[in-house]
């Protein structure tokens, strides 16, 4: 985010978050002394995208993960960015001891730290945690950050390379993960050692992540996120599923193995939290202002909403700038239909030409809110130097010029493509916009309509499904995994063409062997000026290939109930944290 665009929003509410790269505001009439007790009412439009750890990639995921699963190392939730921003201890005794050269980390988990075990609670150990990095690359629903770890952890890549062989059943996966090793890691007792290929100045943010957290043994009786797995997953934090039903509900009650004496991260001030799904912002909102719900699950506040919230200096709202890129259209570059034409360079320049993105901000909630962007990285993360190949005066778009192209590539009676979106939020607005700009320049787009939960796992990150045509364009978001030095969450995830397996997030399978190559070089440099450099010169070579289409980044407007008190923006969620919020009346 911008400075000029933070600080418009400072002048306008005292609401907002002005911090660098993200900011939170809250309300507590009990001098911000907690009160423990009640039930934290959530609603929200649709489900989590994985329940497993391994694989859950979606804010309203690491919402629920942060509630019932620990990591080794993982983020305070505070008011100061500085704080909250730092990784800090959470099932580990300390931060991890590194080696001289800098690739062999050591932590021991804490005593105390215990699973929900049906036998009865049972310690967290340094093999738990083994088998969480091992879980990582299950056949069936492997992580879509591969690139943290593969070619990053020594020998994760081979053992990896092997377990993509592996049959997707149960005998095949269990007999496989018990069979076989990590060669950079091991674990003795509580204690475990990762060695890494080279040193990683953000492999502790890596940790943190809740991707590779530790995993009991018994989530080797079930295939990885299945439904079975869903309805017997085990806690190790301060909640636990009591019950779940999918695009419906989730009910979550005190866990009895966990210690508050072991966990400094977690505040569990409310004896139980109910997630309700099924609903849009509108009404959401309605409830929250009411009081008769708590906090949003998925949804921000109405555009209409907001002028009146700030007007009044509402305390509850709050405005956060986390870095993202929300949305940016994804151009499928392996589909078939139109005869290949997104494989075609200047039909993807067009693309970028054609969207009008002052039209997608104003759906968004005006320029207020949103500044268009014209590149990959986003101003919070290391690297941003402001460009933009494809600027168009105030970003309203040049279909001439993107009918010129389409010309020269081949389409001068335009395009047919499908434009896949959501069915909740904003995304039905964003699409009926993206038709009516695009078709400007001549090209058609026929809308296909999809669940919220589905947009992503069903869709977007099944290479097959990518290949075979099932979409052309697409607007996910995406925020940066950590702030800061957080160049990799973006550039490894969504753009290294190395990683795009089932379950990944290159949605496009985009790989390009010189970015690939810039990006090994920002991994292995600790000169912060020359890092910052080698991903700028990534994002204008991505740029240059325009596998996207950037839109905007934005601040998000987020609201809790009166009865909140404690709220702090919470990174990872895009969210308060429902683990250190409280009720001010404790029920």
């Amino acid at each position: 985010m911008t400075k000029n665009l933070l600080a418009g929003i400072c002048a306008l509410t005292l609401a907002a978050a002005c911090g660098g790269g993200s900011g939170s505001t809250g309300s507590a009439s009990t001098g911000d002394q907690p009160v423990n007790g009640g039930t934290l009412r959530v609603l929200g439009g649709g489900d989590i995208d994985h329940m497993d750890t391994a694989s859950s990639y979606y804010t309203v995921g690491y919402s629920l993960l942060r509630a019932v699963s620990r990591q080794l190392l993982s983020y305070p939730n505070a008011a100061d960015d500085k704080t909250a921003n730092a990784v800090a201890p959470d099932m580990a005794t300390a931060m991890p001891k590194i080696s001289a050269d800098g690739k062999t980390y050591t932590l021991t988990i804490q005593d105390g730290v215990q699973w929900d075990a049906k036998a009865g609670p049972r310690q967290v150990t340094g093999a738990d945690a083994v088998l969480g990095f091992k879980r990582l690359c299950n056949p069936v629903q492997p992580t879509g950050a591969m690139g943290y770890y593969a070619g990053v952890i020594e020998g994760m890549q081979e053992f990896c390379d092997g377990f993509a062989k592996v049959p997707a059943s149960i005998p095949a996966i269990k007999a496989y993960a018990t069979g076989h090793e990590i060669s950079g890691i091991s674990a003795t007792g509580n204690t475990i050692t990762i060695r890494l290929v080279q040193p990683a100045g953000d492999f502790v943010n890596i940790l943190a992540l809740p991707f590779s957290s530790p995993a009991p043994v018994e989530t080797l009786d079930y295939l990885p996120d299945s439904p079975q797995f869903r309805q017997n997953f085990l806690s190790d934090g301060p909640y636990k599923i009591v019950k779940y039903v999918a695009e419906k509900s989730i009910e979550l009650a005190r866990n009895p193995a966990w210690k508050k004496s072991t966990d400094k991260l977690r505040g569990a001030h409310v004896d139980a939290i109910t997630i309700t799904e099924g609903s849009d912002e509108g009404p959401i909102q309605q409830q929250l202002v009411a009081g008769t719900a708590d906090m949003s699950w998925d949804t921000y506040v109405p555009t209409a909403e907001i002028p009146g919230l700030r007007a009044r200096k509402d305390p509850n709202l709050a405005l956060v700038s986390n870095g993202n890129t929300n949305p940016y259209v994804v151009i499928n570059t392996l589909s078939p239909n139109a005869s290949g034409a997104l494989k075609k360079l200047k039909v993807r320049q067009a693309l970028n030409y054609a969207v009008n993105k002052k039209a997608v901000i104003q759906v968004l909630g005006g320029p207020t809110l949103n500044e268009p962007l014209g590149q990959i990285l986003t101003p919070p993360i290391l690297g941003y130097k402001k460009f933009d190949p494809y600027a168009t005066p105030d970003s309203v778009g040049d279909p001439v010029k993107a009918k010129a192209l389409l010309a020269e590539a081949g389409y001068p009676n335009g395009l047919d493509l499908i434009y896949l979106y959501r069915n909740k939020g904003k995304a039905p607005a964003i699409a009926a916009t993206m038709q009516a700009e695009l078709k400007k320049a001549g090209i058609r787009l026929k809308l296909k309509v999809v669940p919220n939960a589905d947009f992503y796992t069903q869709h977007l990150s099944h290479p097959a499904a990518t290949r075979a045509g099932d979409w052309d364009l697409a607007a996910p978001g995406w925020n940066p995994d950590w702030q800061g030095n957080a160049a990799r969450s973006f550039l490894v995830p969504l753009l290294d063409g190395r990683h795009c397996d089932e379950g990944t997030t290159n949605y496009n399978c985009y790989n390009n062997p010189a970015v690939n190559t810039l990006i090994d070089k920002a991994l292995a440099e600790s000169d912060p000026t020359k890092v910052a450099n080698l991903w700028h010169q990534a994002d204008v070579l991505v740029m240059a290939d325009a596998p996207w289409v950037p839109v905007t980044t934005s601040l998000n407007p987020l609201y809790h109930s009166s009865r909140v008190g404690g709220w702090h923006y919470f990174g990872l969620s895009n969210n308060g944290d429902i683990t250190n919020v409280y009720l001010k009346t404790g029920r």
